[in-house]
């Protein structure tokens, strides 16, 4: 293990779409904490829509001019005092928000709906996050890597696609469905792989960005396997193609991941009769008749936030056993040194997920 230096370099967001660098010290672990050396750390939506572009949140869940970064991962170089488990060395993907840990969610691992605000920190929002070198994480937040998935695949598991794992999980997604998925940002695209590790036989992907349509059209599955079976731009004929595709019926399974209203309505109308629908993507709202779309089709409707630590790790496992490696929908990888530039392409959203890595 190489020496750790005193001293790291760290990005902070003003909220006026900049990136700042900051100097700090290298934290020192305390009491069941250890310090990670950041392998990857990606850049999420919610990163640019809150917190890039303007300082959206209020009280103690707004972001709080720490390290930004909520998706890390890395490896242990120094433990703390009274760590059970870690061990210099371990490779791990990070669970992002610490909670008090004797609520009610706490107890079943959902800390992201912990419902102490003063306890409940996201790491990148309320506490240094990964876009610095090194990362002070509780021991409990600390995931293990699986040897067979690289630390961007660590880093995308820790916000994506526990997000889009957890919805397709309740929805129960099987090789009965097809999946269709609104919206092919990097949660979209989580969803694609994870609906095919699932078993979904037929997959429909819809977005408005020709970047992310160009994307999913390339991306495989396995060699000779697409990621998405349909590529449809999301216009005013997209819920005709959609019908077209399903034999007129619609999929048995869907997903927003966009936050657009048309899109999430789409996604519902999209929906066959007794299927069911979920939405992942955040902010916005939507408006529709209850009765034709949602009563009389007898559609199961999903809202679901994040995922669970022990769920976290379960995705770990599937993604090593299936041999999916979330990396492959990264659109680019850059150093610490070119944040801006990481931040800039995502905010521009033309491409697959960014990461920062390791220099």
């Amino acid at each position: 293990m190489n020496a750790i230096p005193q001293k790291m370099m760290g990005v902070v967001l003003p909220g006026n779409s900049t990136v700042e660098f900051r100097e700090y010290d290298v934290p020192e672990p305390g009491h069941a904490q250890v310090l990670l050396k950041v392998k990857a750390s990606s850049i999420c939506g919610s990163d640019i829509r809150a917190i890039y572009r303007e300082h959206l949140g209020k009280g103690p869940e707004a972001y709080q001019g720490v390290i930004s970064g909520h998706e890390p991962c890395g490896q242990v170089v120094k433990v703390g005092p009274g760590c059970r488990v870690r061990r210099e060395g371990d490779r791990v993907v990070m669970y992002h928000i610490s909670g008090c840990g004797v609520c009610e969610d706490c107890m079943h691992g959902y800390q992201i709906s912990c419902s102490s605000k003063d306890f409940r920190r996201a790491y990148g929002w309320q506490r240094d996050g990964g876009h610095g070198e090194y990362l002070l994480a509780d021991e409990v937040d600390c995931i293990p890597l699986p040897d067979e998935l690289s630390y961007v695949d660590g880093a995308f598991m820790a916000c994506g696609y526990g997000t889009s794992w957890e919805c397709l999980e309740r929805m129960q997604v099987s090789g009965k469905d097809r999946l269709l998925i609104t919206g092919l940002g990097p949660v979209g695209l989580a969803a694609a792989q994870l609906g095919r590790a699932l078993g979904a036989y037929e997959i429909i992907g819809l977005d408005l960005a020709d970047g992310r349509l160009d994307l999913a059209k390339e991306l495989e599955y396995k060699p000779g396997v697409p990621l998405v079976d349909h590529v449809i731009r999301s216009d005013d004929d997209a819920l005709e193609a959609i019908k077209f595709v399903t034999g007129g019926k619609g999929a048995e399974v869907s997903i927003d991941c966009s936050g657009a209203a048309p899109a999430r309505l789409l996604a519902l109308q999209g929906t066959r009769q007794w299927g069911r629908c979920g939405l992942v993507g955040e902010g916005g709202k939507i408006e529709f008749d209850v009765s034709p779309f949602l009563i009389h089709e007898q559609i199961t409707l999903f809202g679901s936030w994040v995922t669970s630590r022990k769920h976290l790790s379960d995705l770990a496992q599937l993604l090593a056993q299936r041999g999916v490696h979330p990396e492959a929908t990264c659109g680019r990888k850059l150093p610490l040194r070119e944040a801006a530039l990481a931040y800039e392409l995502s905010d521009k959203g033309q491409e697959g997920k960014v990461c920062i890595v390791s220099d």
